[in-house]
Formats: C-alpha cells, structure tokens, sequence
C-alpha cells in the first residue's frame, strides 16, 4: 500500500490592494510605550514578482506565487531606531444591515449588508461569490473586538427585500430573495448558522442588525518584519578595518577611505602633556565639520 505525501502550504498571489502594511517605530528596544502606528500604501510598498520562461510561467502575467518585493519609503525610515512592518490581510469595515432568511428557503440564515456602508475601494469585492472564504469578525457596542470569534462567509449574493404574511408574530415579516440584478444589499450566509442536530434550538451567532464587523481575506497569513536603521554596518565597519589609511605627520590628520579610495572618515590625532611636559593623553577627534580634502590619497601615494 502506497502512502501519498500532499502539501499543505500555498504560496500566496494576492494583489497589493488585498494587503494592508502597517509600520511602527521606535528607536530602541528599551521604549515599549507610546507606539505610534502608520498606515503605508501597500500599492507603494509592494510589488508582486511575475513568472517568465525561466520559472516556467506565463510571462508578466502570472504572479509568482509567494516573492514580493518590499519597498520602503525612506521619507518614513528616516531616523535610526527600530522599524516593525505588519503585513495583514486588508480588513474591510461595515456595519450589519439586517440578520434575515431567505424566503424560499427559511432555514438558510444570514447577514444583509447595505452596500453603501462598504467603504470604495473596496466595493469591487461585494460581488456574487467573491466573498466565499473571507472571515467575518465582530464589535461589541464599546468597539472592542468580540476576541477569538469569527464565522466564515459561504456564499453572497445580491438580494432584495419581501414581506410575507406570517402566521406566527415571533417571525420577522421582512425576508429576502436573491435577485441577478444588482442592488444595494448583499445577503451573506456564513458557517457555522445552523444548529446542531441533537440540539435544534441552540442556533449559532451570526450577529444582530446594527452590529459593527471587521471583513477579511483569507489569502495568506499576517507577517511581522522587523528592520534596524544603524548608524554602521558590517561593511562600514571593513573600512575602519581593511580599508586604505593615511596619517600626516606634521599636522596629525588620520583620515580613513572606502573602496573606492574616498575620505570616508577624518580624525586630528594630538596628545595632551601637563607643565612639565609629561605625556597625560592622546586624543583622537573628529574631524566631521572640517574636513581637508587636500589628503586625497591617490594624490598622496602619487
């Protein structure tokens, strides 16, 4: 008997309007107070790579699935410090419109969102069967998030409201119909909404008309990635290191040059001596605000 091994990871080829990028700084690990977040434009932030003959794909067309480049604005990262960039799916807020039945089929409950509560840029989703695996999550009145509960959108469709005549007043008399025409409501049924068998009466929660909720994708996983603005890295430091240095005898000028034989850095190397000419010190400063380009060291090695 043959055993199969199957994946179970799935790169993900998300559109950058689907991503949200959200940045926070702070210039050292020892400041855990006051964050300050940012939202970024994930069009200017990431760029999704494509597939061509190398990777076996249809060039400039096809997204390769999982490599994104990642882009960031120095006008942001612009001071030494510690930035952490969240990656999440894009979240789309809304408020319930109605909790109602279909009125064909009584026993399919869900949730009407009024279309003209979606925010814009993202009214391109609330099309028929374009929400099927998005999650939907719940406020409390406070704003607080309901934590660790969510439901899962199965279906949607556009839908119109219709009164019955119901026998029984406990019943809502407005129910809905799916309709082709496209309206303003959009009925979305979601799973878990049926009660169990052993337990009829025991209906999940769906949420209630009036009720604030957080939609969103579910085409990959939040990633946190965190960058560190140094003043010096490794090959900065090569050049105190392994790089060209020169020192001028009459003048005590240490200037230090990068691979390229530029003045990278310049010191005035001086020793400090009391009255009787005993040696105290030796010093070394920076040279920063007066540099001597006359030490270029192709003209001194000429």
């Amino acid at each position: 008997m043959a055993v199969g091994s199957y994946g179970t990871i799935r790169p993900a080829d998300v559109s950058p309007d689907d991503v949200e990028v959200i940045l926070n700084y702070t210039p050292s690990r020892d400041v855990t107070s006051n964050f300050v977040l940012k939202k970024l434009n994930s069009r200017d932030v990431l760029r999704p790579y494509f597939n061509n003959a190398e990777t076996g794909g249809n060039a400039d067309v096809e997204i390769l699935g999982g490599l994104y480049n990642l882009k960031l604005p120095a006008s942001d990262f612009n001071a030494l410090g510690i930035y952490t960039v969240y990656i999440r799916p894009a979240q789309i807020r809304t408020t319930i419109t109605d909790c109602g039945v279909l009125t064909s089929l009584p026993n399919v409950k869900g949730i009407v969102i009024d279309l003209s509560n979606v925010p814009t840029e993202f009214l391109n989703k609330f099309v028929p069967q374009e929400l099927v695996g998005y999650r939907v999550e719940y406020l409390r009145d406070s704003g607080a998030k309901i934590p660790n509960f969510f439901r899962l959108i199965t279906s949607n469709f556009y839908c119109e409201p219709v009164t019955q005549n119901l026998t029984n007043t406990v019943q809502k008399a407005v129910r809905y119909r799916y309709t082709d025409s496209k309206t303003n409501l959009m009925f979305c049924t979601l799973s878990p909404s049926t009660a169990p068998t052993n337990k009829p009466n025991a209906t999940p929660f769906i949420g209630q008309p009036g009720q604030s909720i957080v939609i969103t994708n579910t085409f990959f996983n939040p990633t946190v990635v965190e960058v560190e603005m140094v003043e010096h890295d490794a090959s900065t430091l090569a050049i105190a290191l392994f790089g060209n240095q020169t020192k001028s005898i009459d003048d005590g000028i240490y200037t230090m040059y990068d691979s390229s034989n530029n003045i990278y850095k310049q010191y005035n190397l001086f020793e400090v001596r009391d009255q009787f000419n005993k040696l105290l010190f030796e010093v070394r400063q920076d040279r920063n605000d007066n540099i001597d380009f006359s030490k270029n060291f192709n003209n001194i090695v000429q």
